[in-house]
């Protein structure tokens, strides 16, 4: 799954540089929870993404050694938002919980925005 690899490469790198520029709105904007939020909220949609394309080359492994194929890891993916709303719920002065719900959804835009650049270009 050659594909996969390159669109995980190209997604993870867009992650980054979202992260690097919530970085600097961190160091310097007066916005610290906000920008904290997004951070911790993107490092765990880049966890959430790097698992999701791990569980989707073992499924496609296993599919074609003809194994029995248990699960994509939902659960975990789920499992991690909750952890990241649970540390920003006991943290509200260090991390915004909305800052950190959308940093959670950043990798699904991510993917959005990559998949729509990738069909115009390829039409």
């Amino acid at each position: 799954m050659p594909e996969l690899q390159a669109m995980f490469s190209r997604q993870r790198r867009w992650m980054f540089y979202l992260l690097s520029i919530y970085v600097l709105g961190w160091g310097f904007t007066a916005y610290k929870s906000i920008f904290l939020g997004l951070i911790f909220g993107t490092s765990l949609s880049l966890f959430n993404l790097w698992l999701m394309v791990r569980k989707t080359d073992q499924f496609g492994e296993k599919v074609l050694k003809g194994e029995k194929v248990r699960s994509l890891g939902s659960f975990s993916r789920l499992a991690t938002g909750a952890l990241a709303v649970v540390v920003a719920m006991r943290y509200p002065e260090q991390f915004h919980l909305i800052s950190v719900v959308i940093g959670l959804m950043t990798s699904y835009i991510v993917i959005m925005i990559d998949f729509f650049i990738h069909s115009v270009k390829n039409t």
